[in-house]
């Protein structure tokens, strides 16, 4: 088993896009509002949200070079985004939100585990 990325590039990218995340997430922009809301995620819990995503971010980047570390990291963020779909799937919240958003960072956290570690 591979345990640190072929490619820096891919674990790089995805931290950036939940750096990003995070920082449209501080004060939710209306698509990240009406995302939680859609799915009854608790106003009092967000912020949780906030540091799992800059932990995955920090240990995709640290992940780099320290073995072992950017896969757990990778895997973590696919497991948020298979429970953010089954929340929303729950929910019954399948608009677009569910499947440019959720499943579009469930896509890009499965592309960069297969580009960085198969």
């Amino acid at each position: 088993m591979i345990l640190l990325p072929s490619w820096w590039v891919p674990p790089a990218l995805l931290a950036t896009v939940l750096l990003v995340d995070v920082a449209l997430s501080i004060r939710p922009v209306r698509f990240i509002r009406d995302c939680l809301h859609s799915v009854r995620f608790p106003e009092e819990w967000w912020w949780a949200l906030l540091v799992v995503k800059t932990l995955a971010a920090a240990g995709l980047i640290a992940g780099i070079w320290i073995p072992g570390l950017a896969f757990a990291a990778n895997s973590g963020v696919i497991a948020y985004f298979l429970c953010a779909a089954a929340a929303h799937i729950r929910a019954r919240a399948t608009g677009s939100a569910f499947w440019v958003n959720c499943l579009g960072m469930l896509a890009l956290s499965c592309v960069t585990l297969a580009l960085s570690f198969l």
